[in-house]
């Protein structure tokens, strides 16, 4: 029997007010006086550090973050720093994956012993799938995690008739929180089309010298948000095996 999933679309939010939002609906979640939910929203300019932060990586300074309109957060979530903004879709799912060492029924469509890595090879999976209803081609890169794509043109070497690919660029990033119930927490977020400039503030996720792409610099005409979220809502449900349900809150 395929599980409920609910989904709130909530517009432009405030990080603070959207991380608080989490933990509430996480709790009503936990005591199953909600179904699992995910929560579909943009954000103002921010820059976010996750547990393995490194301060270093914020390149601007107190000056260019106010001129910039940047807030910054120090969260609970796995990774690195990443930037969200307006034109970027931020997916928070907030799910029962169930404890460490706990088997879960492997029809139930829930991940069996609280795999979390699979967890988040489920999410790219379902990001590359909603990128391949626009004709974009992602993909996950060995060792790392997110979703990249790989530009159209090769880069001929000088000399050489040999032509190399140019390097991949990311399209959406992944850091997640599973508590200590099993509940996850933080999540997703995939370029649509974002102001590219701010990632010039961050050295994102730690990994230098990769640059950061959008649906809007892969497609000769960017799609709009609402049919972004109407095709991830389709692949979330498909991935997780959960009707999807849109909600208001």
């Amino acid at each position: 029997m395929t599980s409920i999933c609910h989904v709130h679309t909530l517009g432009l939010v405030p990080y603070q007010e959207a991380w608080d939002l989490q933990n509430q609906l996480a709790t009503e979640v936990r005591t199953g006086a909600r179904p699992p939910s995910l929560l579909l929203l943009e954000h103002p300019h921010t820059y976010t550090f996750g547990r393995s932060g490194d301060a270093r990586n914020l390149l601007w300074d107190g000056i260019n973050l106010l001129e910039k309109g940047v807030d910054v957060h120090w969260v609970d979530r796995g990774g690195d720093v990443t930037y969200h903004g307006p034109g970027q879709l931020v997916g928070y799912p907030l799910l029962p994956l169930g404890k460490p060492g706990l088997r879960d029924d492997p029809e139930s469509g829930h991940i069996p012993q609280a795999d979390y890595v699979g967890y988040l090879r489920q999410l790219e999976r379902m990001l590359i799938s909603t990128l391949a209803n626009f004709g974009v081609l992602g993909k996950q890169q060995p060792g790392m995690t997110g979703v990249w794509i790989q530009p159209d043109e090769a880069d001929e070497q000088v000399g050489d008739s040999q032509l190399t690919e140019s390097p991949p660029k990311k399209i959406a990033s992944i850091g997640v929180k599973v508590d200590a119930h099993g509940i996850s927490r933080h999540g997703f977020s995939l370029n649509v089309n974002p102001d590219m400039s701010y990632w010039e503030g961050i050295i994102a996720c730690g990994l230098d010298g990769f640059t950061e792409t959008s649906l809007a610099l892969a497609l000769s005409s960017p799609p709009a948000m609402e049919s972004v979220i109407d095709n991830l809502i389709a692949s979330f449900g498909e991935e997780f095996n959960y009707h999807m349900q849109r909600e208001q809150l």
